[in-house]
């Protein structure tokens, strides 16, 4: 039992050696140790502070994104409107233009036409008065080869003028 208990000497010396290192340490190794394990806690504070704003940051910059997208969408959509209006408009205006020339057209045909048929009823009347002179002179000669039959037939016509 000898071996488990202690002696003083040995007690002594290593109490001795445990205050001299607790006096070395406490003079070099504990200052430098403490500073080191604060400025750490310092940093890892700093940086959780620095996580928070930043993620402040990007939830006001997410927030942003979506207000800024929600007013590209408003504007797109009053662009997209203004734009159909335009060609409504513009569709509109070329069909009352259309319109327009195409009753101008059609008028101008019709007048065309209306001449043209006064034309073509001229020329049939000049040409049924010419056919019509053509058949009657022939029909006279034939009639008023002699001369008793011509007498007779200007008789007749005199005849018929002091009558009318």
């Amino acid at each position: 039992m000898d071996l488990l208990t202690p002696s003083i000497g040995n007690i002594f010396w290593t109490t001795l050696v445990f205050l001299i290192l607790v006096i070395l340490l406490g003079k070099f190794a504990w200052k430098p140790i403490l500073s080191a394990v604060n400025t750490r806690e310092t940093n890892i504070i700093d940086a959780l502070n620095q996580v928070k704003l930043a993620k402040a940051e990007m939830q006001h910059l997410k927030a942003d994104n979506e207000r800024i997208i929600r007013e590209a969408k408003l504007e797109r959509e009053a662009i997209l409107k203004e734009a159909r209006q335009i060609k409504d408009r513009i569709v509109g205006e070329a069909k009352d233009v259309a319109k327009a020339e195409s009753d101008k057209i059609i008028e101008q045909a019709r007048q065309t036409i209306l001449s043209e048929k006064n034309a073509a009823m001229s020329a049939i009347k000049t040409q049924v008065g010419e056919l019509s002179l053509t058949i009657a002179e022939s029909i006279l000669r034939q009639k008023l080869e002699g001369h008793d039959a011509q007498n007779q037939l200007v008789e007749n016509i005199l005849n018929q003028s002091n009558l009318n």
